[in-house]
């Protein structure tokens, strides 16, 4: 009953919320030049495409689930997660900018993946049914959520009971964090973790075989 409470309160302060972020801050991804976002996301010397084979066993897929991939960008995780997931899985490749989601279609297309749904969403829903996925996959984009709160509510209405949620995002820690990730990352760890919690989740697991990134593991509630 707490529970219920708390997270009723959450969805109601969730609908209200302000934004998080400064006016534009995801602009320049709406009309995407999606080959140089290619260079940008998918370069040798990248700390996450570097270790995205370790990151997509570190997220527990396994064949037959159904997970989203919340702001996919380029689809390098869709991609990958679509294959590991088999034909029996299905994955859902879901970003705000129409582009990279056009770009993520075509790409799937070209590598003959049918368990692959591409979806255009805005900045306070997932575009997911309810209760659809196993697991929502958030790579470099928790500190793009312009309402957090909002998104949170809506990830936890498309995860299945049960659920999980993986959160892979730059550690903002001053004095160690580089300029552009001090300038660029609004939260810090105990922030983030504090803000997924409060919206029903429980952090059940962290690793650290990435050395400027947080990985962490969150299950619904409830």
């Amino acid at each position: 009953a707490l529970l219920a409470a708390a997270t009723g309160a959450f969805a109601e302060s969730s609908a209200l919320e302000e934004p998080a972020l400064e006016p534009g801050f995801n602009s320049h991804y709406m009309d995407p030049d999606v080959e140089r976002w290619l260079r940008v996301f998918e370069s040798q010397g990248r700390e996450i495409f570097d270790q995205r084979q370790g990151i997509v066993q570190a997220s527990g897929v396994r064949p037959g689930m159904a997970v989203a991939d919340l702001g996919a960008g380029t689809g390098l995780f869709a991609i990958l997660v679509a294959r590991a997931v088999g034909p029996a899985g299905k994955v859902y490749a879901v970003d705000i900018s129409p582009g990279f989601v056009e770009a993520i279609e075509k790409r799937a297309a070209d590598y003959r993946l049918s368990n692959l749904t591409p979806v255009v969403n805005d900045p306070k829903q997932t575009g997911l049914p309810p209760a659809s996925v196993d697991l929502v996959f958030l790579c470099d984009t928790y500190h793009h959520f312009e309402y957090p709160g909002a998104m949170l509510d809506s990830i936890s209405n498309a995860l299945r009971q049960g659920g999980e949620l993986v959160v892979i995002d730059f550690r903002r820690d001053p004095g160690v964090s580089s300029p552009w990730v001090g300038s660029h990352v609004r939260a810090n760890l105990a922030e983030v973790v504090a803000e997924i919690e409060a919206a029903g989740f429980v952090l059940v697991e962290t690793q650290d075989f990435l050395r400027e990134i947080s990985y962490l593991r969150f299950r619904k509630q409830g």
